[in-house]
């Protein structure tokens, strides 16, 4: 059966049925990891140990380097940051980017309630202390980005930059569900993964592994056979049936890259534009146009290039506006 991309085709499809690690302790040492070698770079598997559990994740680039911490969305894993990993590495930065809360076995409490965002922003703190970094970049894409816009502001001490991907500032985002019907009705799909446990994980399940523009099928497959594993899918539709993006009005001031885009069939522009209101810091909108949802994907060199423009401190095409006074 044809899905057409991301969350959207779980929901048609819905609607129509409707490995060796490596680990690192809290203090941050590690072993030899099982790595996939990509040119003269190679992204390793590691495991990072908190209060809360221990989270899988795939790292790249030398142990000393400046540290990035990169979060992915729904239904992807870390495996979706591969190309931008390899990019950061060769550039020189210790990468990592976790499974998430949920994501992570070892990281999967019972409980819609485990699944508020104050609870994975804590976790980023966590993983960043546990990898012994006291100063880190932020970067997060989806769910990883609303996550991210939390941390950016409440660990503004510790995170060095912020990236965001796709997910406008929360504040901008919930005013947005508030007051635009565009939005409204780009978020109507949450309706459906906010059912009861199990009515949307019966229907994805029995859908087969989704078509993600510009991910290869074999990677869309392997997302899809995470997600079936026991509790998987149930953790992941947790974030939403745990949050309504309201209460985090907290700006950010940070310097902050945006990157956002105009075929995004699930967020609105008026979020979009609106996200320079809660940024303190620096700040630059980078909107891709004709480029959909999954940017990191999608169009992986060109999310690797502005990521590490932004992280050299440097400019790039797009909207700038200067820090609010």
């Amino acid at each position: 059966m044809s899905i057409s991309a991301s969350r959207r085709g779980f929901v048609r499809l819905a609607g129509a049925a409707l490995a060796g690690t490596a680990t690192v302790g809290v203090a941050g040492t590690a072993r030899a990891a099982d790595a996939t070698a990509v040119g003269h770079q190679r992204i390793s598997r590691v495991r990072i140990r908190t209060a809360a559990g221990t989270f899988d994740a795939v790292a790249a680039g030398p142990r000393h380097g400046r540290p990035v911490l990169l979060l992915h969305g729904f239904p992807e894993f870390g495996i979706e940051w591969e190309h931008q990993l390899l990019g950061l590495a060769a550039a020189g930065y210790r990468a990592v980017a976790p499974d998430q809360r949920g994501y992570s076995p070892g990281v999967r409490p019972v409980g819609v309630g485990r699944y508020r965002l104050d609870h994975a922003v804590a976790d980023v703190g966590s993983m960043a202390d546990s990898l012994g970094w006291r100063r880190f970049d932020l970067v997060g894409h989806d769910w990883g980005a609303a996550v991210g816009w939390i941390a950016a502001a409440r660990y503004a001490h510790r995170v060095r930059s912020f990236t965001a991907v796709s997910v406008p500032h929360l504040g901008a985002f919930a005013q947005a569900l508030r007051e635009d019907p565009v939005q409204r009705e780009a978020s109507r799909y949450m309706d459906t993964f906010r059912q009861p446990t199990p009515i949307p994980e019966d229907m994805i399940l029995a859908s087969g592994p989704p078509r993600l523009p510009g991910v290869p099928p074999e990677k869309c497959a392997e997302y899809f056979r995470r997600l079936s594993e026991p509790g998987a899918l149930t953790a992941a539709l947790n974030w939403y049936r745990a949050n309504d993006f309201e209460g985090y009005p907290e700006p950010v001031r940070v310097p902050t890259l945006f990157v956002a885009s105009t075929l995004d069939p699930f967020v609105a522009p008026s979020g979009v534009h609106a996200t320079h209101r809660w940024v303190t810091g620096p700040y630059r909108l980078v909107n891709l146009d004709g480029i959909g949802h999954n940017v990191p994907e999608e169009v992986p060199e060109t999310m690797t290039s502005l990521l590490l423009t932004h992280l050299a401190g440097g400019g790039s095409a797009g909207d700038a506006f200067p820090p609010r006074r």
